[in-house]
């Protein structure tokens, strides 16, 4: 959820994330801490955001103890709440392309640089909250997407058949 004053309410049902650890090779947190990934580092329940490909914000949930290095990349969600405003952010009136993909998630939230570290739980107005839970059977699982080392690890999760999934195909497993 996101709320900012002056600003329409946007929600979202998330409904494709992915998994990253220190000693995951594909993660930001890899190797060591740097001044761009620390938020990665605890507290838990922090933001993560990072700028990519020059042009993009993708936003982490942190998932880790203080001190480790792990977060869930939200890769896309369903639409609730003030879809207008996120079409008028996005570009687009489709709305099963506002929030499908982890850019298109933040560009129709609003999220960027500045919105790196926040406590999703602190009332900054931008917060997690519990929604209804997804049957076992409808939670697919794949290699990640677009990444090129730790391909082997299943740590995309995402709903099946939900027309809000992105379209992005996972990373090929390395075979032996």
């Amino acid at each position: 959820m996101r709320e900012a004053p002056g600003e329409p309410r946007l929600s979202v049902r998330i409904v494709e994330t992915e998994a990253y650890r220190e000693d995951d090779p594909a993660s930001h947190s890899y190797g060591r801490r740097t001044p761009r990934n620390a938020v990665m580092f605890g507290p838990a329940g922090r933001l993560y955001v990072y700028f990519t490909y020059g042009m993009h914000f993708c936003m982490n949930v942190v998932t880790g103890q203080d001190g480790e290095g792990s977060a869930v990349l939200l890769r896309a969600a369903a639409p609730l709440e003030g879809l207008e405003e996120m079409a008028l952010r996005r570009g687009t009136s489709d709305p099963r392309r506002l929030c499908s993909g982890p850019a298109m998630l933040c560009q129709a939230l609003g999220v960027g640089r500045t919105d790196n570290g926040i406590d999703l739980a602190g009332g900054a107005g931008l917060w997690v909250e519990a929604g209804e839970q997804v049957p076992r059977a409808r939670i697919g699982r794949s290699a990640r997407v677009g990444i090129r080392q730790g391909v082997e690890r299943r740590w995309r999760f995402f709903v099946r058949d939900d027309p809000f999934v992105s379209r992005a195909r996972p990373a090929a497993p390395i075979k032996d």
